[in-house]
């Protein structure tokens, strides 16, 4: 079974129990697209809560758990499997500058096409459908839809209505909020997620994953301390006053860690339903941000491996375009009343329009962008072309294969074996 940069021998199968993540896991054969795709459902039918003034006006889940809501419940399986993925991919023989501008093709083309899509299209209908005339709208002084784009395009979300709409929807009634696009303001951290993740890699810490595993390890005890309170984190050093990024970073590292220790980690049916119980059970009792998440994350990998609902994608991978477009899509059907019509009626209405922009998404902005992931400018190949003599010769003198991980130290290394054998 192919591994990728996991094969391993099959002698390092665990003592005689089951098949290791390394073993088990196919990266061409798993269900990680149907569950990321099911979690961008879930946060659908979460957010009904505030937006339709469904399930007393609250996300779904926290009649139950204080802790935490079924939304956040699945970005966190987002951020874990981000984090199993990307480790994967910056461990591979890119450079840092192409791990970047694959990071940067993945989440900024679609998201700003959401952006347009609200001011060009979505808000302009529920102006008119407000006022009667689209006149004006473009004129408004406050929350101007000229500044809207601008104001949100790199992730950090400085103005979250147009025009001081919505002021009649029951996110604004139950909740004082106005927002076109509430479920946005998590890619910020996703984008920090990654830049941690160059940052490892470029340093080393990946491929001495001792030390990676200290740094994630660090990461969820501050998250456990954090949440448990035996700490105030904020007193520490005031990054930490932010509650939401251990509360991101712990589900991404996790996932790190399945990269750096998959073999080590076993892929075990009883384990994994043992893991879901108890995580059901710190969802429920508390728990669930210092300890449960985690048994809920193995679940979600053993289900990766063992699901084999491996032909989810044939048709695209709609789970980002899903997350990004949902909540606009809802807060457009608020404007129209769309949830007076029912529960059934609304969520059939939101998710039918939601699949549609997420296809669209994919097949004209995502998958287009992604083919660019090799792409350099030619003016930049002319520079590095130019460079290229200073650069080797510096890298020559200055790197000792034998004690450093970059990519090209491991090349060195194969070359030299390779040459040694067949001498």
């Amino acid at each position: 079974m192919t591994a990728g940069v996991f094969s391993v021998p099959r002698k390092l199968r665990l003592q005689g129990g089951p098949l290791s993540l390394v073993e088990a896991f196919d990266p061409r054969a798993n269900s990680i697209g149907f569950l990321r795709w099911l979690m961008a459902f879930l946060v659908i039918f979460s957010h009904a809560g505030p937006i339709a003034g469904f399930y007393g006006g609250h996300d779904l889940g926290v009649q139950i758990s204080s802790e935490q809501s079924i939304g956040g419940v699945a970005v966190a399986g987002f951020f874990f499997f981000s984090g199993f993925l990307i480790a994967r991919s910056r461990m591979g023989s890119s450079t840092i500058w192409r791990y970047l501008w694959r990071r940067c093709l993945r989440i900024f083309p679609a998201f700003w096409a959401t952006l347009l899509l609200v001011v060009l299209v979505f808000a302009p209908i529920a102006w008119w459908h407000t006022t009667g005339s689209i006149a004006g709208y473009w004129g408004v002084n406050y929350e101007s839809p000229l500044t809207y784009f601008s104001n949100n395009m790199w992730l950090d979300l400085g103005q979250r209505n147009i025009a001081g709409m919505g002021a009649e929807l029951p996110y604004a009634q139950l909740h004082g909020g106005y927002d076109w696009n509430g479920s946005a303001w998590t890619l910020r951290y996703e984008f920090l997620a990654y830049i941690i993740v160059a940052i490892l890699g470029l340093f080393g810490a990946l491929a001495n994953r001792m030390v990676g595993g200290i740094f994630c390890a660090v990461i969820l005890g501050l998250n456990a301390m954090q949440w448990s309170g035996a700490a105030t984190l904020w007193s520490v050093n005031p990054i930490f006053s932010d509650p939401f990024l251990l509360m991101f970073l712990a589900p991404f590292c996790f996932g790190v860690l399945f990269t750096l220790f998959g073999d080590k980690i076993p892929v075990d049916d009883r384990l994994a339903i043992g893991a879901l119980i108890f995580s059901a059970l710190t969802y429920a009792y508390g728990g669930w941000n210092v300890i449960g998440q985690f048994g809920f994350l193995y679940f979600l990998m053993w289900f990766a491996v063992r699901g084999r609902i491996t032909n989810w994608e044939k048709h695209g991978d709609f789970s980002y375009g899903i997350y990004i477009t949902a909540w606009p899509v809802m807060t457009l059907g608020a404007f129209f009343g769309l949830q007076d019509y029912g529960w059934a009626v609304y969520h059939v209405v939101v998710i039918v329009a939601t699949h549609v922009l997420a296809y669209l998404s994919w097949h004209l902005i995502e998958s287009p962008a992604m083919s660019l992931k090799n792409w350099t400018p030619r003016f930049l190949e002319r520079g590095i072309a130019r460079m290229r003599p200073a650069t080797t010769f510096l890298r020559e003198e200055l790197v000792n294969v034998d004690y450093s991980s970059t990519p090209y130290a491991s090349r060195m290394r194969k070359q030299r074996q390779s040459a040694e054998g067949q001498s």
